[in-house]
Parts: structure tokens; C-alpha cells; sequence
């Protein structure tokens, strides 16, 4: 329920988003995906994969849609907060579950996806699509998960969790005291910066010091430095 409460009294009030991390939300969304996948392996398997993750896709898009238009017509922004939770989200889940199923004709037929995918986003710009939105959201992440291979970073550790739960304070904060205001590349850059760091200090001073020796990070590493 922190939707309905993503401030703290005197905390980032002037700024224009007011959450302290507004990233947070995601969380719940996750841990809900994942409890609700032993009920769709259980749908798919009564009434079949492809029929299901149509459906649902379609359903969860619909309702995010009623939830933004009924926002609009009663002014009430609770609305548009009910539509990013679920069942709102569940277009993005099934498109990764359906690149998951059909992996062998995704990549078969790669150009064909990501230049449908690229066609909606340009095309969104201009006029909204949102039923295909998270399909073509699923399809560049798959890919750039999966084809643009960058070597064994792994070795150096994972620094996305550092990057994601420590980038959002960050920018409020440089916001807070008015740095870089002047030049948003510069604000950019900085921003950037200052996150790499903190999320590699983060892996290093607390993340990496939990994970089991089997952990493949620790694995990794040890291959590194052999």
C-alpha cells in the first residue's frame, strides 16, 4: 500500500517529485509477479499457454486504461495509482513470459521483432499505442538481455540493485541543494556518476559479504583473480 504514501514530513517538499525513492514501488509489484506464477503455470496447462497470456495481456491493459481515463475524467489521482498496480502491470510480465515460451521463434525472427518495436515506440511518440507498448518494451529488453553480449562482467560483481534502489535519493538530493542546475548534461553525468559509485560501494561493502561461497558472483571472481 505505499502508494498511497511515498513522502516524509519536510523531506524533498520543494522538488518537483516529492518521493523520498520514488523507485520503491516496484518491489511489491515484483514479489506479486512472482506468487502469482505457480497459478499461471496451472492455467497454462488447462487451457494452454498462448490463449492465456493473450488474455491476460489484453485484460491487464484494459484495466491500466479505465484506471487512466477515469483518473482524467474524476481529477482524482488515485486512480492512476490503482492502474500501475495490478492487475495493471501484468501486460509487462506476460510479454516477458510469452519471449520466454516462444525464446526459439523470437529469435529466428529478431529483425522482424525489434523492428516492430521500434515502429511502436516512434509511433507511440505521436500517437499512444498502449496495447502494444509492453510487448515492444519486452522485446528491446529480451534483446539487449540476450544478443548484445558484453563479456563476463559478472566478475566484477552486480552492481544493478546498488544502481537501482540508490539512484532515485540521489537525484532528489542533487535536486534538493540546486547542483548542476544550470546544465542538465552536466546534472546528467553527475548523476550517473555518483550512482556507479554508490552502487559499487554498496556491492563491495554489503551486498558481496552475504552472498554464499556457491554464489556464481564469488565463483566468478575467484576465476578473475586465478
Amino acid at each position: 500500500m505505499n502508494f498511497f504514501q511515498h513522502t516524509l514530513p519536510g523531506v524533498f517538499e520543494n522538488n518537483r517529485l516529492t518521493a523520498v525513492n520514488g523507485a520503491l514501488w516496484t518491489i511489491k509489484i515484483e514479489v506479486m509477479f512472482y506468487l502469482v506464477v505457480p497459478m499461471f503455470v496451472l492455467l497454462f496447462r488447462k487451457f494452454g499457454r498462448l490463449w492465456v497470456l493473450v488474455l491476460t495481456y489484453c485484460a491487464s491493459v484494459f484495466y491500466a486504461e479505465i484506471m487512466t481515463t477515469m483518473a482524467e475524467r474524476s481529477g482524482s489521482q488515485l486512480y492512476a495509482e490503482l492502474g500501475r498496480q495490478l492487475p495493471g502491470q501484468l501486460s509487462y510480465f506476460m510479454s516477458g513470459a510469452s519471449l520466454y515460451y516462444f525464446l526459439p521463434l523470437f529469435e529466428r525472427r529478431i529483425r522482424y521483432f525489434l523492428t516492430v518495436s521500434v515502429a511502436v515506440f516512434v509511433t507511440n511518440h505521436f500517437f499512444p499505442l498502449p496495447i502494444l507498448v509492453p510487448f515492444a518494451l519486452a522485446v528491446a529488453v529480451i534483446f539487449f538481455s540476450l544478443f548484445l553480449y558484453v563479456g563476463n562482467f559478472g566478475k566484477y560483481g552486480d552492481f544493478s540493485y546498488g544502481a537501482y534502489i540508490l539512484h532515485c535519493p540521489l537525484i532528489q538530493l542533487l535536486i534538493h541543494f540546486g547542483w548542476f542546475s544550470y546544465d542538465p548534461w552536466l546534472f546528467l553525468a553527475s548523476a550517473i556518476l555518483i550512482t556507479a559509485t554508490g552502487a559499487i560501494a554498496m556491492w563491495h561493502l554489503v551486498e558481496k559479504r552475504f552472498l554464499f561461497r556457491s554464489s556464481h558472483y564469488i565463483a566468478a571472481t575467484a576465476e578473475a583473480g586465478g
